[in-house]
């Protein structure tokens, strides 16, 4: 394993749902990053942004790790689920909540 997949697997594995965004969960700097922190937050999810601007190796690293050519990548419980379209979608449709529930993560209750 190079060392920015070593890199890429340590974050992963240091909380159970991470996302590789540009930006930070604070400030988001694209907007379908900005979609998945609203989304997690909505759903009151504690996550790990890692900011793939910091980093241009973590940057390219990520894609070629998930096979994924698209940021923002979320990760649960070290599992790949996808990017922004996908959490949309699977949270529109109410399969994000019951993923992160199935996987042990805590999730708010619908409002």
């Amino acid at each position: 394993m190079t060392d920015i997949n070593t890199t890429i697997q340590n974050e992963i594995a240091s909380q159970d749902v991470v996302v590789f965004m540009k930006g930070t969960p604070q400030f988001p700097m694209c907007g379908f990053s900005g979609q998945v922190v609203q989304i997690l937050n909505y759903l009151g999810v504690p996550f790990k942004g890692v900011n793939v601007l910091d980093d241009m190796g973590v940057r390219e690293g990520i894609k070629a790790f998930s096979n994924w050519p698209t940021i923002p990548q979320i990760y649960v419980k070290g599992e790949f689920v996808g990017g922004c379209d996908i959490a949309r979608e699977m949270f529109q449709s109410g399969e994000l909540q019951q993923f992160l529930s199935e996987k042990g993560v805590p999730v708010k209750s619908a409002a």
